[in-house]
């Protein structure tokens, strides 16, 4: 069954991005890994380059499942709200288009959880 508002929501959002501090939320998930039910909410400055994320903040946030050592950068696929999208590791966040409360999320074709379960 459908729902109607009857008014409209009339209030200031609590997480905009000067609340953070000079950072930038990001949300950060890993496809076909369920361990991991969805994606990650990180601050991080917009000058921070892409491949900071790679190398540091990933194995990190997903590095204790048995996946993530054998993650292929050069084969992972990368989204953007849904669409296909390839950062530039050497460029920022802001250079590579990423705007606060952006989602992105990777595929690591060959890496599809524990025993092939997506897990």
């Amino acid at each position: 069954m459908p729902v109607v508002a009857l008014k409209p929501y009339e209030f200031a959002a609590a997480d905009t991005q000067d609340k953070f501090h000079g950072s930038q939320l990001l949300y950060i998930g890993w496809e076909d890994h369920l361990m991991f039910c969805a994606p990650f909410a990180l601050p991080f400055p917009p000058t921070m380059p892409f491949g900071a994320i790679q190398e540091q903040v990933i194995p990190g946030a997903f590095g204790y499942h048995p996946d993530c050592a054998k993650i292929d950068w050069s084969k992972a696929e990368w989204f953007k709200s849904g669409k296909p999208w390839k950062p530039d590791p050497g460029k920022s966040l802001a250079e590579n288009g990423l705007k606060h409360k952006d989602v992105i999320r990777f595929r690591t074709p060959g890496l599809t959880g524990i025993k092939g379960s997506c897990a």
